[in-house]
């Protein structure tokens, strides 16, 4: 605290401590400026960990799949996700993945297709439907750029826009 003499004194040395209302603003600017540089790269950071966990998983459900289909006797794939016994299937973002078994005679017009429309499977389709929720089958559309997939007969697993 100021004594009385430095009250009417307008030196420096008698000045209170304390922040300024310019200094104040300038550090609030500079806090935003900090959060709008690193907020992106946090949503971005995120973004791969969800897309490498829709990757571990459906690696974990494809070898999943190949167990059944050796344990069975007629060597055959499951009707459903559900018949594998492990739980629910839900991707990163909360939506279920898909799997399409196209051994058993399914509508040609159903298996998921590349670029040149060839169908990306023999055996089943199993992918998620990414961020945005939604997918075409054909993978040169918008909706399937962001899905998670598994092609090659599973020699691939990874995202539409990398195959």
């Amino acid at each position: 605290m100021c004594s009385s003499k430095c009250r009417s004194d307008s030196s420096l040395a008698c000045r209170r401590n304390g922040f300024t209302l310019l200094e104040l603003l300038a550090a609030i600017v500079a806090i935003g400026l900090m959060a709008a540089i690193a907020l992106p790269a946090y949503t971005g950071a995120v973004e791969k960990a969800r897309i490498g966990v829709a990757i571990g998983d459906l690696a974990r459900i494809d070898g999943a799949l190949e167990r059944y289909r050796s344990n069975s006797a007629l060597s055959v794939l499951p009707a459903n996700l559900g018949e594998l016994g492990m739980g629910e299937f839900n991707d990163p973002w909360g939506k279920p993945y898909q799997y399409l078994n196209i051994e058993v005679g399914v509508n040609r017009g159903l298996v998921r297709k590349d670029r040149n429309l060839v169908p990306l499977n023999t055996d089943y389709d199993l992918y998620s439907m990414g961020k945005d929720g939604a997918s075409k089958k054909p993978l040169t559309a918008a909706d399937s750029r962001d899905d998670i997939l598994r092609a090659g007969n599973g020699g691939f697993i990874g995202s539409a826009e990398d195959f």
